[in-house]
């Protein structure tokens, strides 16, 4: 229970699979998760969106007014359409961009204004596709790619304030849940796919969105106090080969 006690740690897509699962990992270990969202979505504490500056300095200014703090941000709100370069029209691309690499700067940015004064953890939920192409996830990949070279500069950055901010992220390869679900609903044969993407994985299986909620709550925790500007991959081994 103690591992993230009385911490106070904000999470975007907390209404998806990923996020929610972290948002129930941090209360588990003690800490006090600030869930958000699109408005509308189910269990969020606060409607965000991500790629909105206006929304984010709302949600930041509450969380100043209501808690004085924050501990840790876990930038997890994502889309991940498919498409080559040719495939994805411009709209779609800057859409990929908005919420995944945008979203993710916004949050990193204002988040900033809090974490500094008690000293804190970012966790960004990058993924495999940002450190490995795909002929599919144009979009997808340099938002991802952008998000791991992005974290870096923050940890930087946030290594000069004193207290320090750490930020670390973290790369997921298939991970079971909505947005996995969503894929094979619109491919030919979802079975086959699946069975497919299994065999691309040394351990033969998806991730499961506890496995990396319980990264983050290490990266949250001080346990890594001395783990920062790192990338995390979680993956059943698809990048060693």
């Amino acid at each position: 229970m103690g591992r993230l006690r009385d911490k106070v740690i904000l999470i975007t897509g907390a209404a998806g699979g990923i996020g929610s699962a972290i948002a129930e990992a941090v209360v588990r270990n003690g800490g006090l998760a600030v869930a958000t969202d699109l408005a509308g979505s189910a269990g969020v504490d606060h409607p965000l969106d991500v790629t909105s500056e206006e929304d984010w300095l709302r949600v930041i200014g509450a969380i100043g007014a209501t808690a004085g703090r924050l501990d840790g941000l876990v930038n997890s709100a994502g889309i991940a359409p498919l498409g080559t370069v040719e495939e994805t029209d411009y709209a779609l691309w800057r859409k990929v961009m908005a919420v995944n690499l945008d979203g993710t700067f916004l949050g990193c940015k204002h988040g900033l204004s809090l974490l500094k004064r008690s000293g804190g953890s970012i966790v960004n939920i990058s993924s495999v596709s940002g450190i490995v192409g795909g002929h599919n996830l144009a979009a997808y990949n340099a938002s991802k790619g952008g998000v791991r070279l992005l974290t870096k500069s923050v940890a930087l950055h946030g290594a000069r304030q004193s207290p320090p901010v750490r930020c670390n992220s973290v790369h997921p390869t298939f991970i079971e849940g909505p947005m996995s679900d969503a894929l094979f609903k619109i491919v030919p044969k979802p079975a086959e796919t699946k069975a497919r993407m299994e065999r691309q994985i040394p351990l033969h299986r998806f991730g499961k969105p506890a496995e990396v909620a319980e990264m983050c709550v290490y990266l949250l925790s001080d346990e890594s106090a001395f783990v920062t500007g790192a990338e995390f991959v979680i993956d059943g081994g698809l990048t060693a080969q």
